[in-house]
Order: structure tokens, then sequence, then C-alpha cells
């Protein structure tokens, strides 16, 4: 299943109708297995028994029941009744439940909820990015296909992926809010819980953006196709061509004047789109301005005005003052009842107790210096010692020298 979500992912999976092929949607079927087989290995074998799997796990949910689901497909409770109808055909041709006799492939269309998945994400990210006023985050159908279609990696958006990932979108998400009819769609913004209805301003304001996006590659094809024309011109004039540059040169002339007036269009529908670009801000500024009075009013009135909220503090500043009056009398009484001799008497022992220390940590401290000066002095006197041996032993030394001096016979 995973080599199917991702062929169908990069729109390798050949359309069965139509032009485009479905990112989000796989057809099942005859066509199908013959645009899976090749000629090294043929036609994949249990191609009915993979769907069947995905079928049982939601990894495949039919179109027709995902697009006309009211709950959403994450709760624990969605079993379409339609799909039970489905599923019970779908056992009858032995897709799915028993041991089915041969792999069987029906024709049908499932939503490949891994690729849908991946590409609402893909899109909120990218409009979380870029839609950040409140005008911006509406779009037409149009618009919003040729926005976000990069972002899922396709060049297009074929009209099944539009419409189940808008459903997605909408209702398992709450991310939008959409009206097919209008055409319009809207992402919540980051305070709402839901996203708001669509209106008729919405819809003004999308069809403006998407005016003014058709316009802009117009602009960007009559500049390229003018230079174009007058580059033809020179080349024809310099090759003694007139007739075909008198023609390039009209050509021209039609294209400069095409520009002009796109070129016009352009900036009067992006001076409007400002402005409805701040009309539209200060909507929201003004209603959350008054929400906000209407919160301070509503807490204003809980605590009564200002007159019983000087009542109250008044109140409070007398029973601090009674506090500290209670407490002055209690230490007045308490200090009454101490007597002094017993004060006096404790005080006399507790520095009594601090002299001894004080005593001892000097006695210490001078027997400690008597003893090094005791060891000093040892030391000095037996290096004394040492010494007056060590001159001893050198008188004597000399003193046998000299007797022998003595002894010998004259030459």
């Amino acid at each position: 299943m995973r080599a199917l979500s991702a062929a169908s992912k990069a729109g390798l999976v050949p359309a069965q109708t139509g032009t485009q092929n479905d990112r989000f949607v796989l057809k099942t079927g005859e066509e199908l297995s013959k645009a899976l087989q090749t000629q090294e290995f043929g036609r994949p074998l249990a191609i009915g028994a993979v769907v069947q799997d995905a079928i049982e796990k939601k990894e495949l949910v039919p179109l027709k029941e995902f697009l006309n689901a009211q709950k959403s497909i994450y709760a624990k409770n969605w079993v379409p009744t339609p799909w039970q109808a489905v599923s019970w055909g779908l056992k009858q041709l032995g897709v799915i439940g028993g041991e089915p006799t041969e792999d069987k492939l029906v024709a049908g269309s499932f939503v490949v909820m891994a690729n849908l998945e991946a590409a609402a994400k893909a899109v909120l990210d990218e409009a979380s990015r870029t839609a950040t006023s409140n005008t911006s985050r509406i779009f037409s159908q149009e618009l919003f296909a040729s926005t976000f279609a990069p972002s899922v990696g396709a060049d297009e958006l074929s009209n099944n992926d539009l419409s189940v990932l808008l459903t997605h979108l909408a209702r398992d998400r709450s991310a939008i809010s959409f009206s097919f009819k209008d055409q319009t769609i809207k992402f919540k913004s980051p305070t709402e819980s839901v996203p708001s209805p669509i209106t008729t301003e919405d819809t003004n304001i999308a069809s403006i953006r998407t005016l003014i996006s058709s316009l802009e590659p117009q602009i960007e094809q009559l500049t390229a196709r003018i230079s174009y024309l007058d580059r033809t011109a020179k080349e024809a004039v310099a090759k003694k061509n007139l007739i075909a540059a008198k023609s390039a040169l009209r050509s021209k002339k039609l294209a400069d004047t095409q520009l002009q007036q796109r070129t016009t269009t352009l900036a009067q529908l992006e001076d409007v789109y400002v402005k409805i670009e701040q009309a539209a801000d200060q909507v929201e500024m003004v209603r959350i301005m008054e929400t906000s009075s209407q919160t301070l009013r509503s807490l204003n009135e809980k605590t009564g005005g200002v007159e019983k909220v000087q009542d109250v503090m008044e109140g409070l500043r007398e029973q601090m003052m009674d506090v500290d009056d209670i407490g002055q009398t209690l230490n007045e009484a308490s200090m009454g009842a101490v007597d002094e001799g017993e004060v006096e008497d404790e005080l006399e022992a507790l520095e009594s107790v601090e002299r001894e220390k004080v005593e001892a940590v000097e006695r210490k401290e001078r027997e400690a210096k008597e003893a090094k000066e005791a060891e000093l002095q040892a030391e000095e006197t037996k290096r004394r010692l040492a010494e007056l041996d060590s001159l001893g032993e050198k008188s004597s030394v000399e003193a046998a020298k000299n007797r022998e001096i003595e002894t010998e016979p004259p030459a």
C-alpha cells in the first residue's frame, strides 16, 4: 500500500478519465492493473488483497462516503451507512471479508488518507506563514488551488483532489470555512476557536484577490511580448524587410495599449484592495475594543463601583489600625509580667559561658604556641650540638696530623 500511496502522491498513477492525475484519490479497477503492468514482471498480483487490507484499516476511504460524511473521519463512531452497503457489495464480490477464491479488483475511487493528511499539513503550514492578515486568509477556489498546489508538490490540483482537501480541512481539521456555491475559502484566524462563516464581503475580497493574481502574469507576458516584438522590428529593419518591421510595430503598439490597460486596472485594484484591507483591520480593531470595553464594564460592575471600593478601603484601614492597637496592647501587657532579675541572671549565665569558651580557645592557642616554641628550641639545640661534634672531630684530626709531623725524623 505504501508503494501505491507514493505513486499516487507523485502523480504517477494515470487518470482513468480526464487529463489531471489525482494525488489524493486512487481509482481502482482494470485500468490500474494495466498501468502497473511491466514488460519484465507482468501484471502485479494481489492488488485486490492490498486494497482490501487498506480499506479495513481505513487507509483507503471510498470517495463518495468521504465527501458525504457529516461527522469527522477521526470520530470513533464514524461508520457511514452508505459505506456499509458498499462493504457488503465488496464482500459479495470477494474483495473484502472471507477468503476470496481469486484476486479481484473492482472499480472504485478511494481517498488515500496518508497523502491527504500530508497535503493538509503542508497547506496549513504555508497558510500560517503567508496568510497573516484578515484579507490574506480569504481565497477563491481558483486562487487557493494555484497558491497551494506547489506546497503539496503539484503543478495544479485536480477537481477530486481539491474537493477532498477542502472537505478535510473544513470538516476534519476545522481550519477553514468554504462555500462551493460562492467558491470562497477562508482560513480560521489565530484568535478563533472555529472558522467564521463565509460572508458576501469575503466573496468580494476573494474575487478582487483572484483578479489581481490573474493580472500580474498577464502583465509579465505582455512585457515579454513587447520586448520580443521590438527585437523583431529591429531585426526586420536591419534586413531591409519593411513589411515585417511594420507588422511587428503594429503588434507592439497593440501590446503596449493592452499593457497600459492591464497596468492601470491592476493599480486601481491594488489600491482598492489596500483600502479594503485597512477597513477589515479597523473592523477587527473596533470589535476587539468593543469586547474589551464590555469586559471592563463587567469587571467594574463586579467591584461595585468607586464608592464601594472606597468603603472597602476605608474599612480595611480601620481593621488594620485595630490590629496595630491590639498588638501594642498585648506587647505592653507582656512586658509588665517579665522579672528583670531573672533576665539579668540569665544574661550573666550566658556571658559566663561565652567567657569560658573564649578562655578555652585562648588557652589552646597559648599551649600550641608554647609547644611550637619548645620544638624550635629543641631543633636549635640539636643543631648546635651537631656543630660542636663536627668541630671536635676536626680538632682531633688536626692534632693527629701535628703529632705525625713531630715524630718524623729529620731528612
